[in-house]
């Protein structure tokens, strides 16, 4: 208070509150000697005092006194204590650390008194390790009833915060669903039903992702993106690559065992990607596809499909994997293919309205929509959109796109359809993105991306969605990576993947942390 512009500065007699008698003496004893005895019992009287008279050294020396006396019966006191008085450093500390022994923390007596607004704090962060969620909720359950009376109308904010969805189906059945604060609590209940819905249908898991479906970073998987094959500048790729989101880099995984390119690559709900047709580098088109089991980072041979497609689209639905139009060798293609993992077996379905390639495809609540395409040899898109439901096995045309587009890209966020990217009927690539919302029926231009991009690779990570790679004309490659935030409808360059690629497959997986933490 007298290093600044304060009253007490000028004032002859000065009453300091909230400092008692005895931390004020050693403070002044500190001022002529530079020793300070710190204490168990005297170390927060005195930090209180320095940071109300600016003595800085010995607001570091009781910090350091802190940080050395931490444990978890400890931890969150210390943590609020440092917010109170502003001492950044340690609280980062003590949160670090709660964190990192959180398993042991929730048995304190600190954690049951914890307010709301902090409790919240901690069960949001990525970084508690703690075996499984499991013991989370019984340890807001514990709080809970520390003062029922108080905290029963703030439980869904807390329950919020717990990963429900990566809980056993079993103990949401036997125990989430048989306590009475979520079955009384209409909000905790939709929590619920999102659980359910995540184990029931595995297969439409990424289809609206949120915080609760992420594993914590103290868990072995992570979310990565992997880009399989294509071009680089006209040389056909066999290389498999993935990027960590957590460290920013990207690592090679096991190579496919051939090159290939215009090729279509999905996963399903148990974490299995598929890879399925494509061109060889002779020019001819394949009928092969191939499955990448990220648990042995290696790649199986599975039952080849009917009918050779390059330019195709691929999507999975429900469990199936969908093979959708592309080139034939000879001709474009209007057939269709569903593939069966549980019989290792390719069947015809209901076949598209019109022969094409290069379509946009996704899949959404049970749905696979089928976006522009090529239907002329120059390649011009086109704006139709098909719908195809595997419960009627029929196709039915939508709302047509804004701009008609072939070789763009298409993925399911939030209960919409972002296509992105292609080639327009006017003899150019696009950078222009729209958004579909079937509820409305309904298409709405979004932000364009930066650069024009033909036939890239498209993926959803969190709460975003990557666009890699593809063509803004004949002779130039993206090896750029645009990631897109739907919320504030904004693009920035991420970074560039190892190769220029165009006609690639793109698509998110989790693997096992030690294939990706290091390079290989």
């Amino acid at each position: 208070m007298f290093s600044n512009e304060m009253a007490e500065r000028s004032q002859s007699r000065i009453v300091i509150n909230g400092v008692d008698s005895e931390t004020l003496r050693q403070l002044i004893e500190y001022a002529y000697t530079s020793q300070v005895a710190i204490s168990r019992t005297n170390v927060q009287s005195l930090l209180s005092a320095a940071n109300l008279l600016d003595v800085s050294s010995v607001r570091e020396a009781c910090c350091a006194y802190l940080e050395h006396h931490m444990d978890e019966t400890n931890c969150l006191g210390i943590h609020s204590f440092a917010e109170v008085h502003s001492c950044l450093e340690l609280q980062h500390k003590a949160k670090d650390f709660a964190c990192q022994y959180f398993a042991e923390v929730i048995r304190q007596e600190e954690f049951l008194n914890l307010s709301t607004n902090k409790l919240v704090e901690f069960l949001s962060s990525d970084a508690l390790e703690v075996d499984k969620e499991e013991q989370l909720f019984e340890a807001i359950v514990l709080w809970l009833n520390h003062s029922p009376d108080t905290r029963v109308n703030e439980f869904e904010q807390v329950l919020e915060q717990i990963r429900l969805p990566l809980m056993s189906p079993y103990y949401l059945m036997d125990r989430v669903a048989t306590t009475p604060a979520v079955v009384r609590n209409p909000q905790c209940m939709k929590l619920l039903e999102e659980a359910k819905s995540y184990h029931l249908l595995p297969d439409r898991r990424r289809e609206r992702y949120n915080k609760r479906v992420r594993p914590r970073r103290s868990k072995v998987l992570v979310d990565v993106i992997v880009v399989v094959g294509g071009e680089d500048e006209k040389v056909v790729l066999r290389n498999v690559d993935c990027f960590n989101p957590l460290t920013g880099t990207w690592i090679g995984l096991t190579s496919l065992p051939f090159a290939i390119s215009k090729h279509g690559v999905a996963v399903t709900g148990q974490n299995v990607l598929y890879l399925a047709g494509g061109e060889y580098p002779d020019g001819s088109a394949s009928k092969g596809a191939w499955r990448f089991d990220p648990a042995t980072n290696s790649w199986s041979e599975m039952a080849p499909m009917n009918m050779a497609r390059s330019e195709l689209g691929l999507a999975t639905v429900d469990g199936f994997i969908y093979a959708v139009g592309g080139w034939g060798g000879d001709a474009r293609l209007s057939s269709v293919e569903r593939y069966n993992p549980a019989t290792n077996r390719w069947d015809f379905v209901q076949s598209l309205k019109i022969s094409l390639t290069s379509p946009a495809v996704a899949s959404m609540d049970g749905l696979l929509y089928v976006t522009g395409g090529a239907v002329v040899d120059d390649g011009d898109g086109m704006d139709m959109v098909q719908c195809y439901d595997p419960k009627s096995d029929n196709w039915k045309e939508l709302m047509p796109m804004l701009i008609p587009r072939s070789g763009a890209v298409a993925c399911a966020f939030n209960g919409r359809i972002y296509v992105m990217g292609g080639w327009q009927a006017s003899g150019e690539n696009t950078n222009k993105v729209e958004c579909y919302d079937p509820e409305k029926n309904v298409w709405e231009q979004r932000k364009p991306m930066k650069e024009q991009r033909y036939k890239p690779g498209i993926a959803v990570l969190e709460n975003s969605i990557y666009v890699c790679g593809g063509e803004e004309c004949w002779d130039k490659h993206h090896d750029s990576v645009e990631v897109y935030d739907p919320e504030r409808d904004q693009w920035y360059i991420l970074g560039v993947m190892p190769h220029w690629r165009s006609w690639l497959g793109c698509a998110t997986i989790m693997l096992p942390l030690d294939f990706v933490s290091e390079e290989k």
